[in-house]
């Protein structure tokens, strides 16, 4: 059977909660936990260690791991803040940290799963004093197990997209000749992903379509061979005898059991069974995006000792990501990942779309058309769910919570909607044309469904992003910082500071407040709002002078906050 790489966890229950903090109110609940604490008093450090534990316990989470986070917090502050001296800011952040690193650790595994190689590639191994003699890599072969309904077939093919956006070559067997469309399901995802598969319409043994699957992709020297196998509703010793049969056949490098995360305390037994049987040495976890309890459904990953390599957190063939501890809690506690959104953003490959290039160029020449505002448009949609976008972005999550994402990707999508509707010649333009002539615009909004109003904001925000453009060009004639100086220096701060986003928000009177532009004389009067008015410039010492920028035009920033639903109408 194959040998997948078991590490020993630390703790058996290592993982007993990490469903439940996809649950929607969990990170929220926690980030309200580290927030309530203002000058690290005794008092409000024992409230913020009391919500985080009650958070946790009513997310289903394990006692015995919640009573170990609170003794390990408890011990952690008493080393690391002394001083009653100390300074609140310092306070706050050695709190994040803190629990920040004890709820990494509960969800580390500490264990690096094996990792394939392109056959390309190349060993060289020494014998008994030997020249080393250089050993071709081999097709690394990696088998599904898992219940039926788990999602195994669809994580196949997310698993072989990951893979073949990293150059290697994939193939896809389908072993499952039990379920009625397997094979269907399997080649329609294939072929709508440009992977090549393998299967039979024919043949009933799956044993004998997974072996020839394998040998046929071997000889034809592919990288990475991912078998999806037969699953059921329930454990069968059939389905285990079948598993172990699948394995001696095909000898797989790997072996990932595919689990559902909203399954319950069911996971366990079902966990155990499918390790006796295929050994499995990896787990992807499916369907990450529910809202049900689940905590106590992971305890299942930790009774195994087995580390957790993706999750699915969607249908789409793109809701699919690697698991990293650290960058897990930083999104539940609103800390944001800004790497992790610059790899998503290079994963897309928008340097080779041509749309893309030409919008770069223009910018760089100081200008901003129609067309580019929708390629824009259309690549921020590529990007996936807003809410994933902005967990990724330090103090996003918050506001987020507050405008709405069904609110916003609607109004985002209409805006397309309305660029959709435009001809060549309006795109081509920097909007003057809707000047001259405003029946244009009545003509647009007929055709995308939209009102008069919403196709003037969308000319609003192009001649809003021009006016950036022209103002970039400017400033790197000047010796300035070049474009996306600025943006860079705002992601950050955003990192460096979890409420900057909120603070800005706040001064520019959206994230959820009243309608329109802040009254300036309340903002002078409110000593809070000065404070952090302070803070900001403090901190980025251009800040005013970014603001002004932005302020060029009169009444942009407040009507772009209200398309965005961040400011009344």
């Amino acid at each position: 059977m194959g040998c997948t790489g078991v590490g020993q966890a630390p703790e058996k229950n290592l993982h007993s909660f990490l469903t439940a903090m996809v649950l929607a109110d969990l990170g929220s609940r926690l980030r309200n936990a580290l927030g309530s604490v203002e000058s690290g008093s005794e008092d409000e450090v024992q409230n913020m260690i009391k919500n985080i534990c009650s958070a946790l316990l009513e997310s289903d989470v394990n006692v015995r791991l919640v009573a170990r986070l609170r003794d390990n917090i408890r011990q952690k502050i008493a080393v690391e803040i002394k001083s009653a001296n100390e300074s609140s800011a310092n306070k706050r952040k050695k709190l994040q940290k803190i629990v920040f690193d004890e709820l990494c650790g509960l969800v580390d595994s500490h264990e690096e799963p094996p990792k394939p190689k392109k056959l390309s590639q190349t060993k060289s191994v020494a014998k008994h004093g030997k020249k080393p003699k250089k050993i071709a890599a081999e097709s690394h072969v990696i088998m599904f197990v898992g219940l039926q309904g788990a999602g195994k077939t669809t994580s196949c093919t997310k698993l072989a997209v990951y893979y073949k956006k990293r150059g290697f070559k994939v193939g896809l067997v389908c072993a499952d000749t039990f379920r009625a469309g397997a094979f269907d399901q399997l080649k329609q995802n294939a072929i709508k992903s440009n992977i090549p598969f393998y299967g039979s319409y024919l043949e009933t043994d799956p044993v004998k379509v997974a072996y020839e699957g394998v040998k046929k992709f071997k000889e034809d020297k592919f990288d990475i061979i991912i078998v999806d196998t037969s699953g059921r509703h329930k454990q069968e010793q059939s389905l285990f005898n079948e598993m172990v049969q699948i394995s001696e056949a095909v000898q797989p490098t790997q072996t990932i059991m595919v689990m559902d995360a909203s399954i319950g305390q069911a996971a366990e037994g079902q966990a155990k069974a499918f390790k006796e049987s295929s050994n499995f040495g990896s787990i992807i976890l499916t369907k990450m995006d529910g809202h049900a309890k689940g905590g106590g459904a992971i305890s299942a990953v930790a009774a195994t000792e087995t580390p957790i390599v993706f999750i699915g957190t969607g249908e789409h063939v793109g809701d699919f990501e690697v698991f990293k501890p650290s960058t897990f809690i930083s999104k539940l506690l609103g800390i944001g990942d800004v790497q992790s959104l610059i790899e998503h953003v290079q994963s897309l490959n928008l340097q080779d779309d041509e749309n893309h290039k030409k919008t770069l160029e223009n910018f760089k020449e100081g200008k901003f058309t129609l067309r580019d505002f929708q390629t824009q448009m259309n690549n921020f949609l590529k990007m996936g769910p807003l809410t994933n976008i902005a967990s990724m972005i330090p103090g996003m999550s918050n506001i987020m919570n507050q405008v709405g994402e069904e609110e916003t990707s609607k109004k985002i999508k209409n805006m397309i909607y309305i660029m959709d509707s435009m001809t060549a010649q309006e795109l081509d333009s920097d909007g003057q044309l809707f000047t001259k002539e405003p029946t244009r615009i009545l003509r647009v909004a007929r055709g995308s469904g939209c009102s008069a109003v919403e196709v003037e904001m969308v000319l609003q925000q192009q001649r809003m992003m021009a006016t950036m453009a022209g103002t970039a060009k400017a400033m790197g004639g000047n010796g300035a910082p070049a474009p996306g100086g600025n943006m860079q220096r705002m992601m950050q701060q955003a990192q460096s500071n979890p409420n900057f986003m909120q603070q800005a928000m706040s001064m520019l009177g959206g994230g959820g407040a009243g309608g329109g532009m802040p009254d300036m004389s309340s903002m002078m009067n409110n000593p809070q709002m000065m404070q952090q008015a302070q803070q900001m410039m403090a901190q980025n010492p251009n800040l005013m002078q970014q603001a002004q920028q932005m302020m060029q035009n009169p009444g942009m920033m407040q009507k772009m906050m209200q398309q965005f639903g961040m400011g009344g109408m």
